[in-house]
């Protein structure tokens, strides 16, 4: 999944700070007490929303046009979502793989004392971003 840029309505809240809605994302609300916190937190409650839905084989909205979007009291910010960027920062578990490789190739990857899993994760990474 590429990086995605959704629109979020940031609005002024009565007791200080922002709140924080998705036109396509309905259920993704948020809040903060400075523009920075709330840009961070829209962000992290983007993740949350997308992630979900994905693990749960839902639709994932395709972001609407800014210019189609009404904002009534609030004001119009774009907010950029990394899915393997946000995965890398709340899923870090790793787990054990089995593989097979040729012999020889095993030997001599030894012999240069060469780290298995982190060539395998380089070359997912590669092959995700990739695409």
């Amino acid at each position: 999944m590429k990086k995605l840029f959704y629109p979020a309505i940031f609005h002024k809240a009565e007791e200080g700070g922002y709140w924080i809605s998705f036109p396509d994302i309905p259920e993704c609300l948020t809040e903060g007490d400075t523009m920075e916190q709330a840009y961070k937190m829209a962000v992290d409650a983007l993740g949350l929303a997308i992630s979900s839905r994905y693990e749960q084989k839902e639709t994932i909205p395709t972001p609407s046009e800014p210019e189609n979007i009404s904002v009534n009291n609030g004001f119009l910010v774009i907010v950029e979502f990394d899915m393997l960027a946000y995965q890398k920062r709340t899923n870090a578990k790793a787990v054990k793989k089995t593989l097979s490789i040729p012999q020889w190739l095993n030997e001599e990857a030894s012999a240069l004392n060469i780290n298995f899993s982190q060539v395998l994760q380089e070359a997912l990474l590669a092959k995700i971003q990739a695409k």
